[in-house]
C-alpha cells in the first residue's frame, strides 16, 4: 500500500522524480532561524518603545527645554489614541526623555508657539523601521548563520576538505578517441590491452590473468600523456576521474589521505572506471628525502594512495593511471609490480608522427593547396605534439593579421621561428656596425656548418632579433638523430665557433654577441668527455654523478666519484677539444673568406636567407677531398 501510494505522487516521465519540488532541510532550517531572530528584535523593540524608566511629566520637560538640555532639534512630537506623545534628547544625561500632554497643556502650546509640527501616529507596526533600526544586528546575525553552515560541512567547509576534488567525465559520447591521438602509435598499442579488459574482462579472467592495477606514463612534457589517458576512457566508454597530483597535499595532516580514499571510493562504485592522476610526483615523491625529511602530509597521502592500489579487488576493474615527467624522483613503492603493473615511456615523436599531429591539429582551419608537410614536419625536430598545436595555432592568428583567408607555408615557417625564439623585433633600433657584425657572424655559423664533412643541411640564416637573440643560423638534419658520433659533435662545435671566429677574421676583434655559442660548445664538450667517454687519454668510463641533484633531497652537494688530478686532465680534454674546433673553424672560414662575405652581404640585403638563398650563394657541400 505505502509503496503504491508513493508511486501515485510521482512521474513516470520524469524518472520517478517527485511532482512536487522538495524543500531543502537547509532552507527549513534558516527558516526557523528566520522566525527566531525576528521575534526577538520585535520584543526588543517593543520593550524599548515601552520602558518606562524616561517618562516624565510635560512640566518637567518644559523645565528642561528652558536649560537647554533638550534641543529643540531632537523633539519630536506624535498625536496617538492615548494623548500627544513628547520625546527629546536629554543632552546632559545622553538619554531620550518622553511625556505625554494633550490639548490645552502649556507644553502643546509652546510648541506649537515654537512650531513643532506634530504628526499622527496611527498605531501600526513598521517593518521597515524595525529592519532599518536592526540592520546591523541582522547582518552580524546572517554572518554567524553562514560561518555556521561552513562549519557543520557546507559547500567548502570542513567536512567537504578531505572529500575528492576529481573532476568526473560519465559522458554517453566519448570526448577523445585513439583517433584524437597521434604520433605515438606503440604506445596506443600498448594500452589498447587496457580498453579490451575494460569492455570485455570475463575473457581475461576466464584465463587466470588480472586486470593491471596501475599504469605509469613516464615522458616530456607535452607529448599528449593526459591525452592518450583520456583516449584510453574514451575507447572503454567508462567514467573517468581526472585529478593532479598536487590536489591532495593541504596544510593539513591528513586532509591528503581522506581525499585519496574518497576518490577510491567514487570510482569504487562506479567501476569499471579510471582514475588519472596527473603529475604524481607532486605526491609521489620518494620518502624520507630532503633534509630533515620529508613532508609528513605528502608521505601520509602516498602511503594511502599505496594501500588502496594494494587493497583493490581483482573484480574491482578500476585502473589506475598516471603520468609524470620525472620519473627518476618516485618512491621505489610506487614502480613495484601489483601497484603500476605497466609502465609506458611517452617519448618525442619522430618525423612520420609530427606529421601525423600536423594531420590532427589541421583539422578545422583553411590551408594553401599544395602545402609541403613533409618538409614543415622536417623543421619541426624536438617539438613535441603540445608544440605542433602551438605552431598550428600562431599560424592561424598570424594568417588573420595579415588579412589572408588561408594559412600558407610562409605563416607556418614564421610560427616555427616564433615558437623556438620567439617573435621578431624589428622595431629594435641598431647601428649599421653592429647589423654588420651580425651579418659577418652568422655568416661565419653557416659556412663552417656548410664547410664540415657532418654538418646538418642549413634551413635558414637571419640577422632578425628574436626573443634574446640578435640573429639565428637554423640547420636540421634530413632525417630524425637517435645516435650522435664523434665526428658530429666535434662538427657541432666547430659550427658553435664559427660566428666567434668570423668576428675576428674580418674585424680583428670580438663581441660579447659569442656567449650562448661558447656555453653550446662547452656543454658538448664536456659531455664527450664526462658521460660519453669520447676522450682517448681519459679511458672508457664515465665521470660525475649528474643524477644527485641537491633538490631531490639525496646529496648535499654534487659528487665528483673523480680525483683532483682527474678533474685536472678532464680540464684539459675539454680545452683541447675546444681549441682543435676553433682552429678547424679558422681553417673553413680562411678557405672559403668569398663565401663568407657573399653571405653577409646577402643577409645585409634581405635580413633573412632561406634554404634555396644559401645553396644558390654557397654552392653543393664540399667533401673532404675538396
Amino acid at each position: 500500500m505505502n509503496d503504491n501510494g508513493d508511486r501515485g505522487n510521482r512521474d513516470p516521465d520524469n524518472r520517478g522524480r517527485s511532482l512536487f519540488p522538495k524543500i531543502p532541510p537547509e532552507f527549513l532550517k534558516y527558516l526557523v532561524y528566520g522566525v527566531i531572530v525576528f521575534v526577538l528584535l520585535w520584543g526588543c523593540n517593543i520593550a524599548l518603545s515601552t520602558d518606562p524608566s524616561n517618562n516624565i511629566e510635560p512640566a518637567q520637560f518644559e523645565r528642561l527645554m528652558d536649560a537647554k538640555l533638550i534641543g529643540r532639534d531632537s523633539i519630536e512630537v506624535k498625536i496617538s489614541e492615548e494623548g500627544i506623545l513628547i520625546s527629546g534628547y536629554d543632552i546632559s544625561e545622553k538619554i531620550i526623555v518622553r511625556t505625554t500632554a494633550f490639548e490645552g497643556d502649556p507644553l502643546v502650546k509652546r510648541l506649537e508657539e515654537d512650531r513643532i509640527a506634530p504628526y499622527i501616529d496611527e498605531g501600526g507596526f513598521s517593518l521597515f523601521g524595525l529592519i532599518l533600526n536592526f540592520a546591523p544586528l541582522i547582518f552580524i546575525g546572517f554572518m554567524m548563520l553562514r560561518m555556521m553552515k561552513s562549519m557543520q560541512g557546507g559547500v567548502g567547509g570542513i567536512n567537504d576538505f578531505g572529500r575528492s576534488r576529481a573532476r568526473q567525465k560519465m559522458g554517453p559520447v566519448p570526448e577523445v578517441t585513439f583517433d584524437d591521438v597521434a604520433g605515438i602509435d606503440e604506445e596506443k598499442a600498448e594500452l589498447q590491452e587496457i580498453v579490451e579488459f575494460l569492455k570485455n574482462p570475463g575473457k581475461f579472467l576466464a584465463l587466470g590473468a588480472h586486470i593491471p592495477k596501475g599504469v605509469i606514463m613516464e615522458g616530456p612534457t607535452g607529448v599528449g600523456k593526459t591525452l592518450l589517458a583520456r583516449a584510453v576512457a574514451g575507447e572503454a566508454g567508462v567514467p573517468f576521474f581526472s585529478i593532479a597530483g598536487s590536489e591532495f597535499v593541504e596544510m593539513f595532516v591528513g586532509v591528503g589521505a581522506s581525499r585519496v580514499r574518497d576518490l577510491f571510493d567514487q570510482a569504487k562504485r562506479n567501476a569499471p572506471s579510471i582514475i588519472f592522476i596527473d603529475e604524481i610526483d607532486a605526491v609521489g615523491r620518494h620518502r624520507g628525502a630532503g633534509l630533515g625529511g620529508g613532508h609528513d602530509e605528502r608521505e601520509q597521502t602516498l602511503n594511502q594512495i599505496l594501500a588502496e592500489m594494494d587493497g583493490f579487488e581483482t573484480s574491482a576493474n578500476v585502473i589506475v593511471i598516471a603520468a609524470t615527467n620525472r620519473i627518476d624522483i618516485l618512491d621505489p613503492a610506487i614502480l613495484r609490480p601489483g601497484r603500476f603493473d605497466r609502465r609506458v615511456v611517452v617519448g618525442m615523436p619522430d618525423i612520420k608522427g609530427r606529421k601525423a599531429i600536423l594531420a590532427v591539429h589541421a583539422k578545422g582551419k583553411p590551408f594553401e593547396d599544395g602545402l609541403a608537410w613533409d618538409k614543415i614536419a622536417q623543421q619541426t625536430i624536438g617539438f613535441s605534439g603540445a608544440d605542433l598545436a602551438n605552431v598550428l595555432n600562431e599560424a592561424a592568428i598570424l594568417t588573420a593579421r595579415r588579412d589572408k583567408n588561408k594559412i600558407g607555408f610562409d605563416e607556418i615557417s614564421e610560427s616555427i621561428d616564433r615558437v623556438t625564439m620567439g617573435p621578431q623585433k624589428k622595431s629594435r633600433v641598431i647601428s649599421e656596425d653592429e647589423k654588420e657584425i651580425t651579418a659577418y657572424h652568422e655568416a661565419g655559423h653557416a659556412v663552417c656548418g656548410w664547410g664540415t664533412d657532418n654538418g646538418d643541411p642549413l634551413q635558414k640564416v637571419s640577422i632578425i632579433s628574436r626573443g634574446k637573440v640578435g640573429g639565428f643560423t637554423m640547420s636540421l638534419p634530413e632525417l630524425d638523430r637517435n645516435l650522435y658520433t664523434r665526428g658530429y659533435l666535434q662538427d657541432r662545435i666547430v659550427m658553435a665557433l664559427g660566428g666567434r671566429v668570423s668576428e675576428s677574421l674580418n674585424f680583428h676583434d670580438i663581441t660579447t654577441g659569442a656567449s650562448n655559442d661558447l656555453e653550446h660548445a662547452t656543454s658538448v664538450a664536456r659531455e664527450m668527455v664526462t658521460k660519453y667517454a669520447m676522450s682517448d687519454k681519459l679511458g672508457q668510463r664515465t665521470f660525475g654523478k649528474s643524477g644527485d641533484m641537491v633538490f631531490l633531497g639525496r646529496e648535499i652537494s654534487e659528487r665528483h666519484d673523480y680525483s683532483e688530478e682527474t678533474a685536472h686532465l678532464i680540464d684539459q680534454e675539454i680545452s683541447e677539444i675546444i681549441g682543435s674546433a676553433e682552429k678547424r673553424a679558422r681553417e673553413i672560414l680562411t678557405k672559403y673568406k668569398d663565401k663568407v662575405k657573399e653571405l653577409a652581404e646577402a643577409l645585409l640585403d634581405k635580413e633573412t636567407l632561406e634554404a634555396d638563398d644559401l645553396v644558390a650563394i654557397l654552392g653543393p657541400k664540399p667533401t673532404s677531398n675538396d
